[in-house]
């Protein structure tokens, strides 16, 4: 069985589901996630757990996201992208200042309330199920960040934007805000996410071509083994005597280890350099107890 992560090229008319049950056929596996939900119509790169690394998708999905999106003002819909009914069409009068000024305005933490045309559940419902009853319900706002938001071109009432932000952001919804503040409506034309993570488009496969290398064999060279996806946590080797303990999911304690290291997550690894699992330092017990084990 494969462990690992790969990074699919999402292409348009596909859930993310979509993704998954088809890789389960290409590769013969079952134990196949992915790291956050992309919208059918959207393209983009989509990371997928296999195997092992299917312990690692909380880890995955947190990790902030960059999208390229339009946005095409002087539209609402019920859905905020152009799939939905239109529900007003407004003339947009807007100068390209204003739409400057408008986006900058979103950068930084904001309050986003969730579209209705969304998997998020309310009371064990999702939501685009209930809109679909043609139904309304009170949804709490949700504190997102956008860290970056660029304009790459204008050509009213189209407006290219890039924007990089924190997990369950809805670029829908942020085109939408937008298009309130400036007063003439607007709804999300295309969306394509070209980062999630260390993952980006451009380094990522279709399903075509996961299909034609794995019926190559040379698959694995596309594949990111579990240790380097977290780079970004420090490596422990144990001392020859310690393996034991770390093969049978022991806590670690903090004597044997230089005390600069005792402190956050850390990848535990073996004498032999064996990436073993995840571990968190507990300063209140004096020792690094396991998180996730990939044995």
């Amino acid at each position: 069985m494969m462990d690992g992560i790969i990074a699919v090229r999402k292409e348009k008319g596909y859930t993310s589901h979509d993704v998954v049950a088809k890789l389960r056929g290409i590769l013969h596996m079952k134990k196949i996630g992915h790291t956050g939900t992309l919208d059918p119509d959207a393209e983009g790169v989509l990371p997928v757990v296999l195997g092992k690394a299917t312990k690692l998708a909380e880890f995955l999905t947190d990790k902030d996201k960059t999208y390229e999106a339009v946005l095409h003002l002087g539209l609402e819909t019920d859905t905020q992208d152009m799939t939905g009914t239109v529900l007003k069409e407004l003339p947009v009068s807007v100068t390209e200042e204003q739409v400057r000024a408008a986006v900058s305005s979103f950068l930084g933490e904001q309050q986003q309330i969730p579209p209705m045309y969304s998997a998020l559940k309310v009371n064990g419902r999702k939501l685009y199920e209930i809109a679909r009853e043609g139904k309304t319900v009170e949804r709490k706002p949700r504190t997102v960040f956008f860290h970056n938001i660029e304009i790459q071109d204008m050509k009213l009432p189209l407006v290219k934007i890039s924007v990089t932000c924190s997990r369950g952001t809805y670029i829908r919804t942020l085109c939408y805000d937008i298009g309130k503040k400036l007063g003439c409506g607007a709804c999300m034309e295309e969306l394509v996410r070209t980062r999630s993570g260390q993952f980006r488009l451009e380094d990522s496969l279709t399903l075509e071509e996961i299909r034609e290398h794995q019926e190559q064999g040379d698959l694995d060279r596309y594949v990111m083994k579990i240790g380097d996806v977290l780079e970004e946590y420090p490596v422990l080797l144990c001392s020859c005597e310690m393996d034991r303990l770390l093969l049978n999911g022991n806590p670690l304690d903090g004597d044997m280890f230089e005390k600069e290291y005792h402190t956050g997550w850390v990848r535990m690894c073996t004498s032999s350099g064996a990436f073993i699992g995840l571990y968190l330092w507990n300063p209140d017990e004096g020792r690094y107890c396991p998180v996730k084990m990939f044995l």
